[in-house]
């Protein structure tokens, strides 16, 4: 907001003073009835209420805040239900999370076993081959038998054989180790067979085992990441919700704010009317003495510049301006800026500093300040030096104040912590 814009509104020489004091006054008897005086900046107020429109009723306004509160309500639950939500997803994903990981196990067991499957298919081949091997053995033998026998007897064998008794003895012995051979080629042939049949069943059973374990973890797994797709959707839903109730509250909240404002502003010309009107009846009986005129119109130009961004360093006697440091950015007005540019508006030329400000003028006992005083705030009550803030007194107990960083131009109680005292500046 430039001063340009914003600078208060010019009066004819005759009726400046009589203006100054007839607006201050209508501001103190709106906070007679109990009203708060935001007035906003000249360049920022608003038209007149249209002639005819209903002044929305204090029913109307706490019933469109209810829905306001209701509606913010609503925003908190599902807050509070996404808040749980994302908890449970955050529990889904771990439990995916494990099942995959048991999906991943059990498939390189499987890939394990289906190696072993595979080295005892090439067991069950060796064992085989040994089978064959100990069976062409055991039919060789008797083959040498059967022709070793061929066309002898026993006797005919014992006398006439080559070389005689004793070559039979030979030939005895040699059937009898052919037998036993015989004996140890048909176990190896059992055993063989016997090894064979345990190493199919085992391969077959471990083969089968895993094929149906890895098809659980895989079902596990789908299942898991389903729930976990599944919540997110919900999430999505809920957010989706969320967003909806949270723009139904600001449409709420704006139509409470607005009412609000309507109303104020309807109260607030009903009570201008009434003081105007009491005002041209008693004629002469306002007091237009020098001190009270040069404090209404200080009081009057504090008042115009409500709603003015903080600015810290900002303020001039032409109006606001850019701050310093973390101000420099913000045109407006710190505490001293607002007092020093009221002031300048009688022809006061204060520092922009609350120290001199301070001394700028006698003291004023609290019971017995004017509109325009200064009153001072110190964190401690007892000594000047610690004075950090100051405002432009309006009456009613009420000032107007530039407070702090990111607020604004306001009307506030003097009745705080840290009230040290007043000044009514001299010049």
């Amino acid at each position: 907001m430039g001063p340009s814009a914003a600078e208060p509104r010019r009066r004819g020489p005759a009726s400046s003073a009589r203006n100054a004091t007839l607006r201050l006054m209508v501001f103190s008897a709106g906070m007679a009835v109990g009203m708060s005086w935001l007035v906003p900046p000249v360049s920022a107020r608003t038209a007149p209420r249209a002639a005819g429109k209903p002044v929305p009723s204090a029913h109307d306004v706490e019933k469109s805040r209810q829905l306001a509160r209701d509606r913010a309500a609503d925003v908190g639950r599902t807050k509070a239900e996404l808040a749980q939500a994302d908890g449970e997803l955050d529990g889904l994903n771990t439990a995916a999370e494990a099942a995959v990981e048991r999906y991943n196990g059990e498939r390189l067991k499987l890939e394990r076993s289906q190696q072993a499957y595979l080295d005892t298919q090439q067991r069950l081949t060796e064992a085989a081959r040994r089978v064959g091997q100990a069976q062409d053995e055991l039919a060789s033998f008797a083959a040498r038998v059967y022709q070793d026998n061929t066309g002898y007897d026993r006797v005919s064998s014992a006398i006439s054989g080559r070389g005689g008794p004793q070559g039979f003895m030979d030939r005895a012995g040699m059937v009898e180790v052919l037998a036993e051979q015989r004996t140890t080629m048909v176990r190896r042939v059992k055993a063989a067979r016997t090894v064979a049949d345990v190493f199919r069943r085992q391969a077959q059973a471990a083969l089968q085992d895993q094929t149906a374990a890895t098809k659980n973890a895989e079902a596990a797994k789908g299942q898991a990441q389903a729930a976990v797709a599944k919540q997110q959707a919900s999430i999505k839903s809920i957010a989706d919700r969320k967003r909806v109730l949270e723009k139904r509250l600001g449409q709420a909240q704006a139509r409470a704010d607005r009412l609000a404002r309507e109303r104020e502003r309807a109260l607030e010309a009903r009570a201008a009317r009434k003081v105007r009107a009491g005002l041209e009846h008693a004629g002469a009986g306002v007091d237009t003495a020098n001190v009270v005129r040069r404090g209404a119109t200080v009081a009057q130009a504090a008042l115009d510049w409500l709603g003015t961004p903080y600015s810290w360093g900002g303020g001039t006697f032409g109006g606001p301006s850019l701050g310093v440091d973390q101000g420099a950015g913000t045109l407006g007005f710190d505490c001293s800026g607002l007092t020093m540019y009221a002031w300048g508006k009688v022809g006061v030329r204060l520092d922009h500093w609350t120290g001199t400000q301070w001394t700028s003028g006698p003291h004023v006992p609290l019971d017995r300040l004017r509109p325009g005083d200064l009153v001072f705030f110190a964190t401690d009550t007892s000594n000047p030096d610690t004075i950090h803030h100051v405002g432009v007194y309006i009456g009613g107990g009420r000032m107007v104040e530039a407070p702090y960083t990111g607020a604004r131009v306001r009307i506030s109680s003097i009745h705080r912590t840290g009230l040290i005292g007043a000044t009514r500046p001299a010049g």
